[in-house]
């Protein structure tokens, strides 16, 4: 049986945050691989702490991705405590398509690393329609979502948006096929 991991110092945990964050930044950044040596020096720590963190490059591209993703999937329902049903679904679409441009300069090592099984098979999709099914619930209930809009569904157009509009793309015209996207949950006027 394998030893539980001992809880990181609180220092350790600050470098650990102030790599993601920077990782982050730097990976939404950068139109190439970015150099570790970069990472740690924009965090404030050395390279030998940025491995014994992150012993690979997978490992702190896993960590950045898992930690947008949590971000993400735990958004939907705070959005809901401060917007209504479509305002948070906005908004969190927003939220979302920021995460897709930061996967995009991920997903090469992501890839890499799920058909290696260095890193663990990404359960995205379902997350992402769970946090949006959240906020469909609350439309639905509150009269300004359709009823019958099965999640997964929101998720396909969603993705068909993002993968049509590529990596260079044009942000007000995702800004509109979101919009167009928001527009089709909404209840009909035809009887």
């Amino acid at each position: 049986m394998a030893a539980p991991e001992r809880p990181l110092r609180a220092d350790a945990r600050r470098n650990r945050d102030r790599l993601v964050a920077e990782a982050t930044a730097a990976f939404a950044a950068a139109d190439d691989t970015v150099p570790l040596e970069d990472i740690a020096r924009r965090a404030g720590v050395g390279i030998g702490t940025l491995y014994r963190h992150f012993p690979t490059r997978e490992a702190l591209v896993e960590a950045v991705y898992a930690t947008e993703l949590d971000e993400i999937t735990r958004s939907a329902a705070a959005l809901l405590e401060q917007l209504p049903p479509d305002a948070a679904l906005r908004a969190w679409m927003n939220r979302y398509a920021r995460f897709v441009e930061l996967k995009r300069g991920l997903v090469d090592t992501l890839r890499a690393g799920w058909a290696s099984g260095r890193i663990a098979t990404s359960t995205t999709r379902e997350r992402v329609t769970s946090a949006i099914a959240t906020i469909l619930t609350a439309g639905a209930a509150s009269g300004v979502f359709r009823a019958d809009t099965e999640p997964d569904d929101v998720t396909a157009l969603l993705l068909g948006v993002f993968l049509s509009t590529g990596p260079d793309r044009d942000r007000a015209q995702v800004a509109r096929l979101l919009d167009l996207v928001l527009d089709s949950l909404r209840p009909s006027a035809r009887p």
